[in-house]
C-alpha cells in the first residue's frame, strides 16, 4: 500500500489557485453554451467552442441582429458574465505564471516541450513527491496513462489506458502533448527520425497523443527525482 504524505498549507494554497481556475473554466463553458443555445432559438447559429464566444457576443451587441427586444437585456446578462469570468481567469493565469517562474522545479519542468506554467503548477501541487514512486513508469501508471493488461498464456495483450489516478493532471498532459503535435514543425523532438516523428507517421493521432503524454509524465518524474533540464533527442540517421 502506498501512502501519500499530508500536503503543507502552502501547497494546498497553491492548489487552490488551480482548482478555482478549473471551476471558472467550467462556468465559462456553461455560459457560452447557454448563450449559443438561446441564440439558436432565434436562428442565429454559431459553431461550438470557446474560440467562437466572440461571435456570440458580437451578435448580441449588434443593433441590427434581428433579435427580439425583450430577449436582448437577458442575453446581455450572459455577455457580462462571460466578460467577468474571462477577466478573473486572466488574473489567475497571471498568478499561475508568476508562481511557476518563482519555483525552481517548475522552471526546470517547463523545459519539456508541451509543458507550460499551468501544467507545472498542477504537477507541483497535485502530484505526490517523486520519491513515492520507484521509477518513471510507476508515476505514469499512477496518472492512468499506461495501457491496461489483458495478458494470458504468455501472450501480451494491451488494452486502453487505465484512466486511474489524478484526472486533472492526465487531461492536462494530453492537452500538452496535443500542442506539441499541432506545432510539430517547431519542435525538434517531432522531426523525422525521432520517436515522435515515427509514431506520427504510422499511428492514429489520439494514440500518439496519449503515448506522448505517457512519455512526458516519465520525463517529468525523471527531472523531479534526478534534477537537470530536458534535453531534446537527436534524430536517427
Amino acid at each position: 500500500m502506498r501512502f501519500v504524505p499530508v500536503k503543507s498549507e502552502e501547497t494546498r494554497g497553491a492548489a487552490m489557485v488551480f482548482r478555482v481556475r478549473e471551476l471558472l473554466i467550467r462556468q465559462r463553458t456553461q455560459a457560452i453554451n447557454a448563450l449559443r443555445g438561446h441564440l439558436n432559438e432565434f436562428g442565429q447559429i454559431v459553431p461550438q467552442g470557446a474560440a467562437n464566444a466572440s461571435k456570440l457576443i458580437a451578435i448580441v451587441e449588434d443593433p441590427e441582429c434581428g433579435l427580439p427586444a425583450d430577449a436582448i437585456p437577458t442575453l446581455k446578462v450572459l455577455v457580462a458574465t462571460l466578460a467577468q469570468l474571462e477577466a478573473e481567469i486572466g488574473k489567475l493565469d497571471t498568478e499561475i505564471t508568476r508562481r511557476a517562474k518563482e519555483n525552481e522545479v517548475a522552471r526546470r519542468l517547463m523545459t519539456v516541450p508541451g509543458i507550460g506554467p499551468l501544467i507545472v503548477t498542477a504537477i507541483v501541487t497535485l502530484a505526490p513527491p517523486p520519491e513515492n514512486f520507484r521509477k518513471a513508469q510507476d508515476f505514469a501508471a499512477w496518472l492512468g496513462l499506461t495501457p491496461r493488461q489483458h495478458s494470458t498464456g504468455g501472450k501480451q495483450r494491451l488494452g486502453a489506458t487505465t484512466k486511474m489516478g489524478e484526472r486533472s493532471l492526465r487531461r492536462l498532459l494530453i492537452i500538452g502533448a496535443n500542442s506539441v503535435i499541432i506545432k510539430r514543425h517547431v519542435h525538434a523532438s517531432a522531426r523525422p527520425g525521432t520517436w515522435l516523428g515515427g509514431m506520427l507517421s504510422r499511428k492514429p493521432p489520439m494514440l500518439v497523443r496519449v503515448a506522448l503524454a505517457n512519455k512526458m509524465a516519465r520525463i517529468v518524474w525523471a527531472l523531479m527525482a534526478r534534477g537537470g533540464v530536458y534535453q531534446s533527442p537527436a534524430a536517427a540517421a
